[in-house]
């Protein structure tokens, strides 16, 4: 049984990159206190830098989804992989605030080819029913990262230093890069499947022919699906659920620390609870989601039902302020950050679900992370000044709470359409224009 399974490597294989993406990311986050008393930074200040990668991720994201289309997964992956990390490692060796800013910039660019290259893994290597398994893979990285690295790099915080830490995980980066491309390949090329697995993946993978000029469908690939009110409900939720994620990510360290008298060490470990658990019951929800849901059901985008359902249970945030004792708040952390986890993982999901046309599939997932990170960019910016001026996280809770509700109500009333990207194109030749669909 398990020969006709081994794409579970190639989730796997996703599930790392993730994690190492956002090791990198929650870096400063575990850094900030260190940092700020280092150059006498304010609460505002380092604020603008945790969000500061989100302002290069969002410029790079979509061109880089064209990337992928064009150029596979395999090269645009381990090149940004390559440019995030050193990225991150420049933030060890930062003089200052604007040094440290760029360097942040720096890895948000890099960083901005993840999740359009795990969409398209996803497309290329899952058949629809497990669709839902393998974005959990991809998305439970993306807290397994935070909560391996919370331990590990408040750790080597604490025995060598912050500018070490950047460096470690930033040289960690550069050999996993190397490894991705040396072994990664489509199923069609992957001698290490069996045929009947092969079969079963293309049989299951449903992409439509593409035809025209590289230049032609990034220009039509963005403009169907930017005029799909289904897209626009898929990206709105997306920021919705994204928005406390990103709270979680920038501020949980500092908040423990502030709030229950923790030092570096320990507000680490205690920032690993959550994420540690989002990692694993993110995994289990998502299988029991492609259990739960027949083909049917996956085709006519029955998977928001499930979204709504995490979006909801996710705003369970709003009571954060009223919990004294530190067992239950981080219960009920882990509880919503479990909840965004599979809301943001079967999203992606359900965007490949929706889409009439897989080869178009990076871009859309670039479309679909871009509204998850404008929102995230706002959260570490919105909850600095929120605490600055209140002295406490009650707002910051409150404002990623509703927005959470919001994102229920959009899910369920914006997407009930498939993303349909019928098109014409006009052919590069002497003057005709050719139907086409693609």
């Amino acid at each position: 049984m398990l020969q006709h399974r081994k794409r579970y490597l190639v989730y796997g294989g996703m599930f790392v990159l993730m994690l190492v993406s956002y090791v990198d990311r929650i870096n400063l986050s575990i850094a900030a206190k260190p940092i700020a008393n280092a150059y006498g930074l304010s609460t505002i200040a380092v604020g603008y830098l945790l969000s500061a990668y989100l302002w290069t991720y969002l410029v790079f994201l979509i061109p880089l989804g064209f990337a992928v289309d064009r150029w596979g997964a395999r090269r645009v992956t381990a090149a940004s992989m390559v440019l995030w990390s050193a990225g991150g490692a420049l933030t060890g060796v930062a003089g200052g605030f604007a040094s440290m800013l760029g360097s942040r910039m720096v890895l948000g660019a890099g960083e901005a080819a993840g999740y359009p290259a795990g969409g398209r893994v996803i497309r290329e290597w899952a058949p629809r029913s497990e669709r839902g398994l393998a974005a959990a893979w991809l998305n439970g990285g993306a807290y397994a990262g935070p909560a391996i690295g919370a331990v590990v790099v408040g750790w080597v915080v604490t025995q060598f230093g912050w500018q070490q830490s950047f460096l470690v995980t930033g040289a960690v980066g550069l050999v996993i890069a190397a490894l991705w491309y040396v072994l990664y390949r489509g199923p069609e090329r992957a001698g290490w499947i069996s045929g009947t697995e092969r079969e079963l993946i293309l049989r299951e993978r449903d992409d439509a022919p593409v035809q025209g000029s590289g230049r032609e469908k990034a220009r039509a690939s963005l403009r169907v699906l930017l005029r799909s009110k289904t897209m626009w409900g898929l990206l709105l939720t997306q920021g919705c659920a994204g928005y406390t994620l990103y709270l979680f990510m920038s501020w949980l360290p500092t908040y423990l620390a502030s709030s229950r008298g923790l030092d570096v060490l320990k507000s680490s470990a205690f920032t690993a609870v959550p994420y540690a658990a989002a990692a694993v019951l993110g995994l289990a929800l998502g299988k029991a989601s492609d259990a739960f849901l027949r083909r049917s059901h996956l085709a006519s985008g029955g998977r928001r039902k499930i979204i709504a359902v995490c979006t909801l249970l996710s705003a369970v945030i709003l009571a954060a302020p009223f919990v004294t004792a530190t067992w239950l708040l981080l219960a009920l952390f882990s509880v919503s950050l479990t909840c965004v986890s599979t809301a943001m993982a079967m999203n992606i999901a359900l965007t490949n679900d929706l889409l009439t046309d897989g080869s178009r599939s990076g871009v859309a997932v670039s479309v679909l992370i871009f509204g998850g990170n404008t929102f995230g960019l706002l959260a570490p910016i919105v909850t600095g000044y929120a605490v600055a001026a209140t002295s406490s996280f009650s707002t910051a809770f409150g404002i990623a709470g509703l927005l959470l509700l919001i994102g229920t109500t959009l899910i369920l009333t914006m997407t009930r359409r498939p993303i349909d990207t019928a098109t014409t194109v006009a052919a590069p030749t002497a003057g005709a224009a050719i139907p086409t669909r693609k």
